[in-house]
């Protein structure tokens, strides 16, 4: 499991695959909670940063559970995913693997489906915005 973070490289530039994956959200029937550009924020204070966007998602019906089963697991909830562009122009987008966050909660076997629709909802709506093939 690493470092818990699953990445996919896409064809757009960051910002149209937030606007992408935003889209695929609330055609989901999920909510978006915040969007962040960090690459404004940093030219906001003097600094130069590589297109970078953070866009928090989800719905109570999936994160809730995780959180009644340990509270502290909403430091990881809602969703989130960062479209970054790296040193060679390419784009990426990152989230974290909710296996991941179950193992780092301790979370009990009855969140297993709960994890389960969260990470595979999560790989769906990444791969549609990056423009990858569903796997």
């Amino acid at each position: 499991m690493g470092d818990g973070i699953l990445t996919v490289e896409s064809r757009f530039p960051a910002g149209e695959t937030i606007d992408r994956l935003a889209a695929e959200v609330a055609a989901a029937g999920l909510l978006v909670f915040a969007r962040i550009d960090h690459g404004a924020g940093a030219r906001d204070a003097g600094f130069e940063l590589r297109p970078t966007e953070l866009l928090i998602f989800g719905h109570p019906r999936g994160g809730t559970p995780l959180m009644i089963d340990r509270q502290l697991a909403g430091i990881d909830l809602p969703v989130k995913a960062l479209a970054w562009e790296d040193e060679d122009g390419r784009s990426w987008l990152s989230w974290n693997d909710a296996e991941w966050v179950a193992t780092r909660h301790h979370l009990g076997d009855g969140t297993t489906p709960a994890v389960q629709a969260i990470n595979t909802g999560t790989r769906a709506l990444a791969q549609a915005a990056a423009g990858q093939d569903q796997q």
